[in-house]
Formats: C-alpha cells, sequence, structure tokens
C-alpha cells in the first residue's frame, strides 16, 4: 500500500500532468511528424525523417515550449478557472504557482538550450515563440478578436518553423517546384487555422461566467452572444475555400474523405451552435471541433496510405 506522502507525489505528479495538458502533447507530437512525412517533405524518406535528429530537437523544442505555454496560461487564468472549470482548477491548485513558475523557467531555458544546438535562427524563433505565449497569456488573450486570432496563430506557428526547417534545406534549382507544394502546404494551415480560430470562439461562449468575472473583453462579452454566432458562423462557412482548394486543386489522395465528412459534421455544427445557450451545449461545440481536430492528425495518413502497408516510402532511395 501507498504512504500518504507517495499518494500525495503522485496527486501532485497528476496535478501538473492535467496543467501542462500532456494529454495534448503526445498528439501535437504525431501531428508534426506525419505533417513532415505525409505534407511538408513527401519526396524524403519517412525512415529519414523520423531518424532525422535536428528536426527531433525542433519536435521536441515545440512540444516543450506548448507545455510552458499551457502553464503559463493556467498561471493567469487560475481565478477565471475556478469559475469555468472547478473540477480541473481544484487537481491544478495541488501544485502551487510558484512551482508552476520553476517548472515554466526550466522548460524554456532547455528549449532556448536545444534550439540553439540547431541553430540561432531557430534559438530567435523559439526565443520570439516562448515571448509571445506569455504576452498572449499576461495581455493579448482578454481583448476581443485579437485574443482568439493570436490563440490560433499561436496553435499552428510550430508547424511553420518545422516548414522553414525542410524549405532550407531544398536545393536552389528546387525551389520552383516546391512552390505547388507551399499550396497544399498553407491550404492545410489555413483549414486547421480556421478550426482553431473556430474553436477559441466557442471557448469564449463556453466560458462567459468565468471571464465576465475576471473582466475578460471577450467577443460575447463585449459584443453580445448573437454577433458571436455570426463570426463563428461566416468562419465555418470560410472553411469551403481551403477544403475546395485541397480537394479539387491539389493532390490529398484520399484524405478528401475527411474533408468532406469535415462539411458535413460543421452544417450540423452550425445547426446546433444557434440552438445552444448553456454551458454544456457549448461544451459539446468545442468537443466537436477538438475530435475534428485531432482526427485530422490521424487522417494525414490517407494522403499516402501505402506508407503503412507497403513500406514504399521506408524502402526508397
Amino acid at each position: 500500500m501507498l504512504s500518504r506522502q507517495h499518494k500525495l507525489l503522485l496527486m501532485k505528479i497528476a496535478s501538473l500532468f492535467s496543467v501542462v495538458r500532456g494529454y495534448n502533447i503526445p498528439v501535437i507530437i504525431l501531428a508534426q511528424y506525419l505533417s513532415a512525412i505525409f505534407i511538408l517533405a513527401p519526396e524524403k524518406r519517412a525512415l529519414d525523417i523520423l531518424l532525422d535528429f535536428q528536426l527531433f530537437i525542433l519536435v521536441f523544442a515545440s512540444s516543450l515550449t506548448i507545455a510552458s505555454g499551457y502553464i503559463i496560461n493556467n498561471f493567469y487564468d487560475s481565478q477565471k478557472d475556478l469559475i469555468n472549470r472547478p473540477n480541473k482548477s481544484m487537481l491544478d491548485r495541488l501544485v502551487s504557482q510558484k512551482t508552476k513558475l520553476n517548472v515554466y523557467f526550466t522548460l524554456n531555458c532547455i528549449v532556448a538550450l536545444m534550439a540553439l544546438f540547431v541553430s540561432w535562427r531557430v534559438f530567435l524563433f523559439f526565443s520570439g515563440y516562448i515571448f509571445f505565449i506569455w504576452f498572449y497569456s499576461h495581455k493579448i488573450k482578454k481583448y476581443p478578436i485579437i485574443g482568439n486570432l493570436t490563440a490560433a496563430l499561436l496553435a499552428v506557428l510550430p508547424f511553420f518553423a518545422i516548414l522553414l526547417y525542410f524549405y532550407t534545406r531544398i536545393p536552389f534549382e528546387e525551389i520552383e517546384n516546391y512552390k505547388r507544394q507551399l499550396g497544399v502546404i498553407f491550404s492545410h494551415a489555413a483549414f486547421l487555422f480556421l478550426l482553431l480560430l473556430i474553436r477559441e470562439m466557442v471557448k469564449d461562449l463556453e466560458n462567459l461566467k468565468g471571464d465576465l468575472a475576471n473582466d475578460y473583453k471577450t467577443i460575447p462579452i463585449v459584443y453580445g452572444e448573437k454577433i458571436s454566432k455570426k463570426i463563428i458562423t461566416f468562419l465555418t462557412i470560410l472553411t469551403i475555400l481551403p477544403v475546395y482548394a485541397l480537394i479539387d486543386i491539389y493532390e490529398v489522395g484520399y484524405m478528401d474523405i475527411y474533408f468532406y465528412s469535415c462539411l458535413i459534421i460543421l452544417i450540423f455544427f452550425l445547426l446546433y451552435l444557434w440552438k445552444s445557450t448553456t454551458k454544456t451545449q457549448f461544451l459539446l461545440l468545442h468537443n466537436t471541433l477538438k475530435f475534428l481536430i485531432v482526427t485530422g492528425v490521424f487522417c494525414i495518413v490517407l494522403i499516402n496510405p501505402s506508407v503503412l502497408w507497403h513500406g514504399k516510402r521506408l524502402l526508397m532511395v
């Protein structure tokens, strides 16, 4: 039987895991590697990508930066979360604010050292990324529109870091051929950005009570719930543009099944949005968007599923 001290230690580990949202980190790592293999560098062997040590450093540094971002966000949102997420907040509070800050600075120091190992440009990128995550948590997130846009942008930035990593390694004579691939990449990024932005706006509706109590100037508070729903509807309709580009202009293999499914689900999402008035209903909408985002990560393999059963990319010279 575990002693009381061991039980308390396990609870604190679980608390820290909750604060950094450890359940999200493996998904983020998987998303970066699948994006690298199937979207960013489809001409390379999958094994070469998986064994690329500098890419591993980038992916690991991105994951630690995002984890530290969750910590600083939790630090500033502790009062708001007591109202919006009381159960999670009670678990998160098992770790003191001082400990959270110590872990936050430790993770960022590790990221800085890892980035320096790759190059000074990577160091500058992650230094800026860490700063903007802090600035968003400290100031920007309290303001309407710009807070939502910044949150969505910060979520997709790690993928652009990997994009730049591969782009800087393309021979000059092959850059012209790579431009079409950039269209595919930015269409994927645009679709993900819109889903993340919609999710951020649904979260504002879901967290209305806590935001109001803590003087957050979100769109539902400043402009009203109806205006917020209209903006979400407009953004949802906008997702048609990157989906059209990916299905009809570029080649995404069997992943078009995912995009068609997304459009159907988003239609029902909008119908339910306009009927929703309670926190529970908005939470369901929020979870629907999370489901689409996470499912999209796993569906990346549908771009070229033969990799899974024939291993052609693994053997490719």
